[in-house]
């Protein structure tokens, strides 16, 4: 039987909305922090520099040679130890910024006995390891509307402290550009209407930056593993409603949940952003090293789209 933690009746009697889970996240930050620093720790092994060539002072790799190059460019050293020319590549090294929002509505709190975190948390893990990895690569990474970007080494209690003291927000981001040189990252459940999804997402991809949603989702959320008489609660308006035969929506729930992450596909694709999912029952180190190694490709590679229906 999966069983959903919910807020009670009367924490939302006495508290102001949003409350209860504020001070839920504030207890398990400490927890979240060490969680993400081990999760970035767990890929940062192997991962060399932005892993993109360019303007730079280290080195990255020897390549062929191909016609039509500089000859200055040969690493005559190199190509002496063999029967080809080779070009000795470096670094790319202008930092660029990369914005994450975390979606802190009150769906993101929920969690069943088939998850080790719930949504929220999840996301909070993800985007403080996916800044541990950046800052290391020599990016700046900042949370939009909570703070300006930073470069600093200490990005993942600066980004810790910035969602504690940010204020509830059941919104997507602000239709505001990003200039062409930055990425967004946005993870969240994304089950808000997908008007409100294409608005948020075309506004900041609207000076051309690019973008890559990664929706968190809870196991019962894909397996719908509820039978019998069940009681489901709207966690963001807390109406409630009761089915004698759970079971029999299990179908077309997944039909319109496919519906749906169809339709933030096509949100997504025209732009040239990435979509994929993650599942909380996943270890968070799968969908961090595929975000990053997004990240840091080069811009004119293709990205392909993941979200699972």
């Amino acid at each position: 039987m999966v069983r959903a933690r919910t807020l009670t009746e009367d924490e939302v009697a006495v508290a102001p909305r949003h409350s209860a889970a504020a001070h839920l996240l504030a207890a398990s930050m400490p927890r979240l922090v060490v969680a993400a620093r081990r999760t970035s720790a767990s890929i940062i092994h192997g991962l060399h520099g932005r892993r993109r060539a360019g303007v730079g002072e280290n080195f990255w790799q020897f390549r062929r040679y191909s016609q039509g190059e500089s000859a200055s460019r040969i690493d005559w050293r190199r190509s002496a130890l063999g029967d080809h020319l080779y070009v000795r590549e470096q670094e790319w090294e202008a930092a660029h910024t990369v914005f994450i929002w975390i979606d802190r509505s009150r769906s993101m709190a929920f969690k069943s006995d088939l998850a080790t975190d719930s949504k929220l948390e999840r996301a909070v893990i993800m985007t403080l390891a996916l800044a541990d990895l950046l800052v290391r690569g020599g990016e700046r990474v900042g949370l939009i509307g909570l703070g300006a970007p930073t470069a600093s080494r200490r990005a993942v209690d600066i980004l810790a402290q910035q969602l504690l003291a940010a204020p509830p927000d059941e919104q997507m981001p602000a239709p505001r550009p990003l200039s062409q040189l930055s990425e967004a990252v946005l993870i969240g459940d994304f089950l808000e209407p997908e008007q409100e999804i294409a608005t948020a997402v075309r506004g900041l991809a609207g000076n051309g930056a690019r973008g890559h949603l990664l929706a968190i989702s809870d196991p019962a959320e894909e397996t719908f593993p509820f039978s019998g008489r069940t009681e489901f609660i709207d966690p963001e308006i807390m109406t409630r409603f009761t089915l004698g035969r759970a079971q029999d929506l299990r179908e077309d729930y997944a039909l319109r949940l496919a519906a749906h992450r169809e339709s933030v596909r096509r949100i997504a694709g025209p732009l040239g952003w990435s979509t994929a999912l993650h599942r909380t029952d996943r270890p968070p180190s799968e969908a961090l090293l595929s975000l990053y190694t997004q990240l840091t490709e080069s811009p004119n590679e293709t990205r392909s789209e993941r979200l699972a229906g």
